[in-house]
């Protein structure tokens, strides 16, 4: 396959746990409910693929392939999965999972910084409260984070929905909650995020689609963020909408009617095992071959930065084969292909950050 050994920017994932996992652990971290489970289809992926990536017959047993991962150890089980992967570049969202420093020693290549803003927002706000002059304050600290990142993401989905009203300026008071969840500050930071992307060339994430129990679905649809786009065309800002299923076909159309959005798959893939090449088709209908991105979202579990990887190569490696087939493109025309959603389209999307942070480059 055309998709076999090349190189991978994967421009979205957390970092992973190494400790001891029991099955319940394990499951926990599986899937976005409150337990995963190993009949599914990523359980079957992991006990097809992960399993001789760990010196395992393929589809062994759940509870033998546990035996064997708790026997390695899971700094070991990371390592190997990780630099399996054929990714030379990592964009590491540190909100979630961890930081740069332990996810390069295992992973290798090199590894950059995606800063979250409800993150830094929520630790200004622990720090000093409610009070005059909370703003700047956010401002300041969003800024001294963003000075060594590659890219920013918000998490709004989660707190009000993509329907955040847009807003200049912050509202004249707000709630000290543990988690921002009023609409008005969330637009005035995500604004702010969008301002101070497009000044920097960090390009801005929003996590759409699917999630856990936390998030309300049908307000996380893309097309929500469609005013947003419009207000954000021409400032130089770029937009990344992660994980998008089941809006993928959504994320498509607005990255075909604007210019500056970009999408991924991310969990998605893992999560649909066997079906990912159907996914990819789905997105790859609508969507401009310069906007499409690589991610596992991996987190927690090595296996999902593994299988991210493995079946996006798999998946696009066999429709690529079918297009070859129907005379759809060239052989030259599929290598190009291949390599822009492999990393070239990040690369592309990234240069400005990545230009100003070679210096944090580890592995």
């Amino acid at each position: 396959m055309l998709t076999d050994g090349v190189p991978l920017t994967d421009q979205h994932c957390h970092g992973v746990v190494t400790g001891d996992l029991d099955r319940p652990g394990f499951e926990r971290l599986l899937g976005e409910g409150a337990r995963g489970s190993f009949d599914s289809a990523i359980g079957l992926a992991v006990r097809r693929w992960c399993a001789p990536a760990l010196d395992l017959p393929a589809h062994v047993g759940p509870d033998v392939y546990l035996r064997h991962r708790a026997g390695l150890g899971g700094r070991e089980v990371a390592a190997r999965l990780l630099r399996a992967t054929g990714v030379t570049r990592w964009f590491l969202d540190t909100g979630i999972g961890g930081g740069t420093g332990e996810f390069g020693e295992l992973a290798g290549g090199a590894v950059h910084e995606i800063v979250r803003l409800e993150d830094v927002a929520e630790h200004v706000v622990a720090e000093v409260g409610a009070v005059s002059g909370v703003y700047d304050r956010i401002e300041a600290e969003l800024r001294a984070r963003a000075a060594n990142a590659v890219g920013l993401k918000t998490i709004v989905a989660y707190r009000c929905g993509l329907d955040f009203p847009l807003h200049d300026h912050p509202p004249t008071s707000f709630a000290p909650e543990r988690r921002l969840t009023d609409p008005h500050l969330l637009g005035w930071l995500v604004g702010l995020g969008a301002r101070i992307g497009a000044e920097l060339g960090l390009p801005l994430q929003f996590h759409t689609g699917f999630g856990d129990s936390d998030l309300r679905l049908h307000r996380s649809d893309p097309l929500l963020l469609t005013d947003f786009l419009r207000r954000t065309t021409g400032t130089g800002l770029s937009v990344l909408l992660l994980h998008c299923w089941p809006f993928h076909r959504h994320a498509a159309y607005l990255a075909h009617v604007f210019e500056h959005v970009h999408l991924d798959l991310g969990l998605t893939i893992p999560y649909v095992g066997q079906r990912a090449g159907a996914v990819l088709a789905e997105a790859l209908e609508l969507a401009p071959f310069r906007a499409l991105c690589y991610s596992s979202d991996g987190y927690g579990l090595p296996e999902l930065h593994y299988l991210g990887a493995l079946l996006w190569r798999r998946g696009l490696g066999t429709l690529i084969d079918e297009w070859i087939v129907a005379d759809a493109l060239t052989a030259a025309d599929a290598e190009q292909l291949v390599t822009a959603l492999a990393h070239g389209n990040a690369e592309r999307a990234y240069r400005a950050a990545l230009d100003r942070t070679q210096h944090r480059f580890a592995g």
